[in-house]
């Protein structure tokens, strides 16, 4: 495979990954990485190799793809392919809580100067090394690096750099519980990505929208925190980004437990996982999830006496008798009773939840 070629067929699978075939898109990849000839076309595909792997949470396969990376850059002879890789390494063992190492690959890439694509990655390497020693809880250090790389942001005019920094320090302040400010960064990439980043990735409003309902449920306006953590799972599960959707999970668990409806929580998270499963074709644990969901829905009783629909499952209106059953209004209109069909007393002005 030439280099004409090679190039064709990244940009087709670029194009299958952003139309969401995933798999499509990785089995192009593949083909590329055995059958080309040309090592700078092999550099490029190892790229997006090891991006789509980051999202979907397969960080050994990702590592894996940067070694081989550094190899083909040695290959190359080229000092900034040798320094982007070794940023990849650096992301790969970050991902994987090998912080030590995520920062020794970081110090690596700092001492590669001299050329315009080195100065440009340097944010990114700031940015990689501060998430690294927040992940150790050496937070004057982590500051130190994002400090340093929101420099480089605003000093090469990087809007997506600073989208990621902002969040990283949304992160770095709710470690701290200083909510104030877990807000403020969010909310400020969240501002990057309505004004700049109409041809970005939406992982970028995802990862800030995520943050959002972080800071949101620590500050108490679990509505917002809600709000936003529903936006960031509806982009994670549109684009099979399994440890955001990891993420948000939790971030559902921990708004329902501050609202004391553990139940609730349960309720939500199995339905979730029941979307996440049935999306990969996990029929195993797509069967576990759908019987938990039921279970919970009998134990709570969410279900419409009338038609024995599940309630919550569909934006229907319901309608609360004085007696604490409720069911859909439109049975209710159908059914035209005055009396609660389940224990049929009278129905005095009943409320809409």
């Amino acid at each position: 495979m030439g280099q004409d070629q090679t190039k064709q067929q990244i940009e087709k699978g670029l194009h299958l990954y952003q139309s969401n075939h995933t798999e499509k898109a990785l089995q192009v990849w593949m083909r590329v990485l055995e059958k080309s000839a040309d090592p700078a076309g092999r550099f490029r595909v190892l790229g997006c190799l090891i991006t789509a792997h980051a999202e979907m949470g397969r960080y050994k396969d990702m590592l894996k793809f940067a070694v081989v990376q550094i190899d083909t850059a040695r290959e190359l002879e080229d000092p900034d392919y040798l320094t982007e890789s070794y940023l990849n390494l650096a992301r790969s063992n970050e991902k994987l809580c090998e912080f030590q190492k995520t920062i020794s690959y970081c110090k690596t890439c700092l001492n590669m100067q001299g050329t315009t694509v080195n100065m440009q990655l340097n944010g990114q390497v700031s940015l990689s090394m501060g998430n690294a020693f927040l992940g150790l809880s050496i937070f004057q250090k982590a500051l130190e690096c994002f400090e340093k790389a929101l420099r480089y942001a605003h000093n090469n005019d990087d809007k997506m750099l600073e989208c990621r920094v902002c969040c990283s320090l949304g992160n770095f302040y709710a470690q701290l519980k200083d909510y104030e400010k877990a807000l403020f960064f969010p909310c400020k990439a969240a501002e990057l990505v309505n004004d700049y980043g109409k041809g970005w990735s939406l992982k970028y409003r995802a990862m800030s929208q995520y943050h959002m309902a972080v800071a949101y449920r620590k500050l108490g306006r679990l509505a917002d925190a809600m709000d936003c953590c529903e936006e960031s799972m509806k982009i994670a599960l549109q684009h099979g980004d399994r440890p955001l959707q990891a993420l948000c999970l939790l971030c559902f668990a921990d708004i329902h437990r501050s609202r004391k409806d553990v139940q609730l929580g349960l309720l939500k998270l199995h339905c979730l996982c029941e979307r996440i499963y049935r999306t990969k074709g996990q029929q195993q644990e797509l069967r576990d999830h759908v019987v938990k969901f039921h279970e919970c829905v009998e134990e709570m009783e969410l279900y419409c006496g009338m038609c024995g629909e599940s309630i919550g499952e569909k934006n229907n209106q319901l309608q609360a008798l004085p007696c604490s059953h409720f069911f859909h209004l439109k049975c209710l209109q159908t059914n035209g009773t005055r009396g609660c069909p389940n224990c049929r007393r009278s129905s005095l002005k009943p409320g809409y939840v």
